[in-house]
């Protein structure tokens, strides 16, 4: 059986619900976890209104209280912004808060505008030609005892390392690391099956990974019915694409509103964009094209993101997910 886990944004519906929708998240994990999913992972964005998951490590000590059995991870730390010392020192905590539960996910994207990322970098242009540099000295104040400084708490035997990300250099960089690659297709739509190809063909074995694993994460608009699903996947494109083109005014649309909202040649084109790499319908649609697209990427495991309007429509795309793929 496919192995089907989650990524959660952390999502509000506007910018004054930031409260909720840590509370959604945290209640998601606690669902996913009761579902059977194999991890619960979260991502990290800055000085979007919308977007209330900044700090992923924080998120993560709420979520490890929250839950007992799920693998929690992050998708992803953004690096650059960040000493590799003290991303390790944090995972490092974490994973000794919740022995063999937590994924470190690293990426090199700035997850924000290059102003936010001068202010996270302490008033300095992020160096995000070092990335490689940073994921060699953090695999070594993980997993080597002699590494100095010391990191405190000692990380656990085994804690692992993933390379996030949605280009050859990302895949190129996990092979040669020898780490477990993710794929963000719900980021790049346009990614090709041949990177997670060329990650496993150029994969060198290392001490905790001997083989290549490749996830493949992408978006999920899951309902009873294929009308109503399609309609959910439209109202996450219009706010999206009002986002992107400066004209949300940091509130989001209502599938209702959606349902009316006038599309234009751009809006049609911005859509039509996303449609290539991701699993929309009922059901047994939605399983369908999963399993396609596991099949084009040669994924090891899928990871789902459904980014509905409202909570209760994101839980049942959620449970009709895992109980088409248990039946």
């Amino acid at each position: 059986m496919m192995k089907l886990s989650v990524l959660d944004q952390s999502l509000a519906r506007t910018a004054e619900q930031a409260a909720q929708a840590l509370r959604e998240t945290i209640e998601m994990a606690r669902y996913c976890e009761s579902l059977g999913y194999e991890r619960f992972w979260v991502s990290e964005h800055h000085a979007f209104p919308s977007v209330a998951g900044s700090a992923p490590e924080v998120l993560l000590a709420a979520l490890g209280a929250a839950t007992s059995r799920i693998r929690l991870g992050s998708g992803g730390i953004m690096l650059p912004h960040y000493s590799a010392y003290k991303v390790a020192e944090v995972f490092s905590l974490l994973a000794n808060l919740y022995p063999e539960r937590i994924d470190l996910g690293v990426g090199r994207a700035p997850g924000a505008d290059m102003s936010t990322a001068v202010a996270l970098a302490n008033g300095r242009r992020p160096n995000f030609e070092r990335f490689p540099t940073q994921v060699a000295e953090l695999s070594d104040y993980l997993w080597n005892p002699d590494a100095k400084p010391l990191v405190s708490p000692r990380p656990p035997a085994g804690m692992p390392l993933w390379m996030l990300g949605s280009s050859p250099d990302s895949a190129m960089l996990a092979a040669q690391r020898g780490l477990p690659y993710n794929l963000g297709i719900f980021i790049n739509p346009q990614a090709r099956p041949e990177l997670v190809k060329l990650y496993k063909s150029r994969f060198q074995p290392s001490a905790l990974q001997p083989e290549p694993y490749a996830i493949i994460t992408t978006s999920v608009f899951c309902a009873e019915d294929e009308e109503r699903a399609k309609a959910l996947q439209l109202t996450y494109d219009l706010n999206l694409f009002r986002f992107v083109t400066g004209q949300s005014e940091n509130r989001s649309l209502t599938p209702q509103a959606a349902l009316q909202y006038p599309l234009g040649p751009q809006e049609r084109s911005f859509i039509a964009s996303r449609n290539v790499s991701r699993a929309v319908g009922t059901p047994a649609q939605v399983k369908a094209q999963l399993e396609l697209l596991a099949e084009q990427f040669a994924a090891d495991e899928v990871m789902v993101v459904s980014n509905m309007y409202y909570f209760e429509d994101r839980q049942r795309s959620f449970k009709l997910l895992k109980e088409v793929f248990s039946a």
